[in-house]
């Protein structure tokens, strides 16, 4: 009886640790899977070049959504929702930013196309996602997107929408202790 209680320990312990293992290992092979299918909705998160080849006989619909996290306090949303391109003809649209906050934030835009395996032909020449965004207590910007959809877009999708999720990035500061005149005074002596 002792032997089979010992073999179902090692056996629950190895099944805790394949578990743990196939866990931590789920987002690269999640990853990988949409690399290879296609379908993550991920975007280029380097520039691209102007294309030379405009496809006049389509046009794709691109409609824009911008979500804001919970916990950030901004106004964001695109000045327009929707536009009719020709695949391969450049676009550009602006999103309207406003900090809500008292004090200054740093914000990030990530993006996301759907359907995604329109990701892959959604080129981005200029665009705001490419770095933080700062901005004081109350400011306002026109944070500009440059864009064109590959003429390569399968016939079959005609309508895409890029989605931004706004994140606050602001890298959290503690302040520096205050210190009293007499230690201030030691200090500087110190230093001399």
């Amino acid at each position: 009886m002792e032997s089979q209680s010992k073999r179902s320990v090692i056996a629950l312990v190895f099944a805790a640790i394949a578990m743990f293992g196939f866990a931590f290992a789920l987002v690269p092979l999640y990853d990988v899977f949409c690399d290879i299918t296609g379908i993550n909705g991920k975007t280029a998160t380097t520039p691209t070049k102007v294309s030379d080849n405009v496809d006049r006989s389509r046009t794709v619909t691109v409609e824009f959504v911008a979500y804001i996290n919970p916990n950030v306090k901004w106004q964001f949303t695109p000045q327009v929702t929707q536009v009719d391109v020709h695949p391969g003809e450049t676009k550009i649209i602006k999103y309207d930013a406003k900090n809500l906050n008292s004090q200054p934030s740093i914000g990030q835009a990530v993006p996301s196309v759907t359907p995604g395996i329109a990701a892959q032909y959604f080129n981005k020449i200029e665009c705001f996602c490419f770095n933080h965004q700062p901005l004081a207590a109350g400011e306002q910007a026109q944070l500009p997107l440059v864009f064109y959809v590959d003429p390569d877009l399968p016939r079959d999708i005609t309508v895409l929408t890029l989605a931004y999720t706004l994140y606050d990035v602001t890298p959290d500061v503690q302040p520096l202790p205050q210190l009293t005149e007499q230690e201030n005074e030691v200090k500087n002596v110190e230093f001399l």
